[in-house]
């Protein structure tokens, strides 16, 4: 089972699960967890290979890396827990997997809270995963991890989400970064499924103003899952937004997942 952390509140049976990206941990959660423990009870995860999770990489050599497996792995975790319904909060690629386990499984989820989403890849993330695709076993992966974190969060406000991002993603393997980077090859054809199918789950997407490559695509299904789908687009903001703007997303975000409970 992947590592997790709980913070209970004995006022509420209402709980919040926090899916951080690739690369990432827990940790990235730390400027939300006290302002959510108040009013909920609060699970957080290192995904495989990431985090505390890093230790038990031996257990998972055998298996298969895919978004559903991955997503399983948060299902595990709540069954464990006896967790029957959480909202869930993500960050870039743990928007994926949180849209994935509601694909099967969206009696356990009260409502998503879709950070930085990726819902689409723009000609230039295609060519990032091209890049990446040709010399993940030739060059270190923290070489690639750097460039990849520039180019999608390239302005001076963007430098505290890739140093904490860069420095997370110290804690890895060589051999797990590539296992994680293998996942680009099923991500168009799960993104195009997303983006034409609407799940009856209220859905918020807090996006930055300055994520150039993934809020074009955001705005466009929005306003296609209009019955589901409210947009948040925080200003002067890029990709990592509960970091470069924890106040705004803290308080958005808690605001909608009252009006959910």
């Amino acid at each position: 089972m992947i590592n997790y952390t709980i913070y209970k509140n004995s006022n509420t049976t209402q709980w919040v699960t926090f899916v951080h990206g690739a690369g990432g941990s827990s940790s990235i959660w730390f400027k939300q967890v006290r302002d959510f423990k108040k009013n909920y009870n609060v699970l957080l995860l290192d995904l495989r290979g990431h985090g505390d999770s890093k230790s038990k990489v031996i257990n998972s050599i055998q298996k298969k890396y895919t978004f559903p497996a991955l997503a399983n792995d948060i299902l595990d975790v709540l069954d464990h827990l006896n967790i029957k319904k959480s909202h869930f909060v993500g960050i870039s690629l743990g928007t994926i997997l949180i849209r994935q386990l509601a694909e099967t499984n969206p009696e356990r989820v009260q409502s998503m809270i879709m950070g930085g989403a990726i819902l689409k890849m723009n000609f230039r993330s295609q060519i990032l995963m091209k890049l990446g695709n040709i010399f993940k076993y030739v060059l270190p992966y923290l070489v690639l991890y750097r460039f990849f974190a520039f180019v999608i969060m390239p302005k001076k406000s963007n430098k505290q989400s890739r140093i904490l991002f860069i420095n997370e993603a110290k804690k890895l393997y060589q051999k797990e970064f590539i296992k994680w980077f293998k996942l680009t090859a099923q991500i168009n054809p799960m993104l195009r499924w997303f983006r034409q199918f609407e799940l009856d789950i209220p859905t918020l997407y807090v996006m930055g103003e300055d994520d150039y490559m993934f809020l074009p695509s955001v705005r466009k299904v929005v306003e296609k899952h209009y019955k589901s789908s409210e947009l948040c687009v925080i200003k002067s903001c890029g990709h990592v937004v509960n970091i470069e703007q924890p106040l705004i997303f803290n308080e958005t975000v808690i605001s909608f997942m009252n009006s959910k409970n």
